[in-house]
């Protein structure tokens, strides 16, 4: 959508794009560097498992994915119709309930938060709030607003290292996770069963 003459529709829908995505993005960065501030060097670190997946690796695959989008690399061009600008909305919908569940989960889990895998002496049982009906509400939003910002700017490239790197590397540092938490809390197996790791679970 970058390659358009402006006062065309393409303009208004290329400019609201933006400025939501812009809103989100400022967002989640101001609240990774306060979680930096305030827990990076928290003490009473009782046990501890370093990942390749950390914040450094995922600002790598943000920076990669914002290039692609930047310099229109695996753009899809489609007329403007009503079914791209339906299209439009429903991604930058999803992108502003990712934001929402992003900052709702760093708030809930609080002082717990690491960027590397660890368990605190006074380490919680997390399972309030977003926690309550998705496991890895911060990595789960993450993917969604990889996916909606696909979808928004029509990038066929975007989606795809999104569904190809970024998921099964989310996937793997909840794994990693989740395996410290099951030795350290009795109870999370049971949470692992009710509650969905990316997505709500559906209760028939």
């Amino acid at each position: 959508m970058q390659n358009i003459m402006l006062n065309t529709p393409y303009a208004v829908l290329y400019l609201v794009d933006n400025i939501i995505v812009s809103v989100c993005v400022f967002i989640i960065f101001l609240a990774i560097i306060i979680d930096f501030t305030e827990f990076h060097q928290r003490d009473g670190i009782k046990k501890e498992k370093r990942s390749i997946v950390e914040t450094g690796t995922m600002l790598l695959f943000f920076l990669s994915f914002y290039l692609l989008i930047r310099f229109n690399i695996g753009q899809i061009h489609i007329n403007f119709s009503l079914p791209l600008i339906l299209l439009n909305i429903f991604g930058l919908l999803v992108l502003i309930i990712g934001c929402v569940v992003n900052i709702n989960g760093r708030l809930n889990l609080g002082k717990n938060w690491s960027n590397q895998i660890k368990i605190y002496d006074d380490h919680a049982f997390v399972s309030k709030g977003v926690y309550s009906f998705i496991r890895h509400p911060l990595y789960a939003s993450m993917i969604w607003i990889f996916l909606a910002a696909s979808l928004v700017y029509m990038n066929y490239l975007a989606l795809l290292s999104t569904i190809a790197i970024f998921i099964p590397f989310m996937y793997y540092r909840a794994k990693q996770e989740e395996f410290l938490l099951g030795r350290e809390f009795k109870n999370y197996r049971q949470y692992q069963k009710d509650v969905g790791m990316f997505f709500p679970k559906v209760k028939w």
